[in-house]
């Protein structure tokens, strides 16, 4: 679905399975093919402070790519890339990136993403403090290792841990800034 209450295309969208107040919008969105955590809020601050470059949260990626990808070039992605930002070349800032020994406890994709026998498509975690259109799955390919799965799995201190994929869980303020802003915390509890 899209990350968006109005139509658009014919897709699905946040409008066609939840039912929220008028005033509510995505902070911040996930392209069509993406999956993971998405905050839905009213609150103007909590919509500065995760999305103003200044406040600069880290957002982490689960990342399945096409390919065995090596060391070489997660130290790429770790160094910064460059991708292409609405017809400019862009240097992203330095990330955290690493290999999962074992894929991640995600849920099954529906629907599922390519299966090739003889091409292995492992999983990395990225975590990046900025949020550029669709720049995770740039940052995959200009390293040569497309994106084939991707899954956002926090935003600042909020986790995806102990959620289904589309459970809505409903925050009052408080709670909402406990869990974005203070350490450790996730939306299962």
């Amino acid at each position: 679905m899209l990350s968006q209450f109005t139509t658009a295309d014919g897709k699905q969208t946040l409008k066609d399975f939840f039912v929220v107040p008028k005033d509510v919008y995505p902070v911040g969105r996930l392209d069509f093919d993406s999956e993971g955590l998405l905050v839905l809020t009213n609150d103007k601050k909590i919509n500065h402070q995760l999305l103003d470059p200044l406040f600069a949260h880290q957002r982490t990626y689960w990342v399945q790519v096409d390919g065995a990808i090596n060391k070489e070039a997660i130290t790429q992605l770790q160094a910064g890339v460059d991708i292409n930002v609405d017809g400019k070349i862009y240097r992203t800032k330095k990330c955290k990136a690493t290999l999962f020994e074992s894929p991640p406890p995600a849920p099954p994709r529906d629907p599922p993403i390519r299966f090739r026998k003889n091409i292995p498509a492992p999983w990395i975690q990225l975590e990046i403090t900025e949020g550029k259109n669709r720049q995770v799955r740039k940052m995959t390919a200009a390293v040569g290792f497309p994106t084939l799965r991707l899954i956002r799995y926090r935003i600042a201190n909020c986790t995806i841990d102990g959620l289904a994929p589309g459970e809505m869980r409903i925050l009052k303020n408080q709670e909402m800034y406990r869990s974005l802003f203070s350490p450790g915390n996730d939306l299962s509890k």
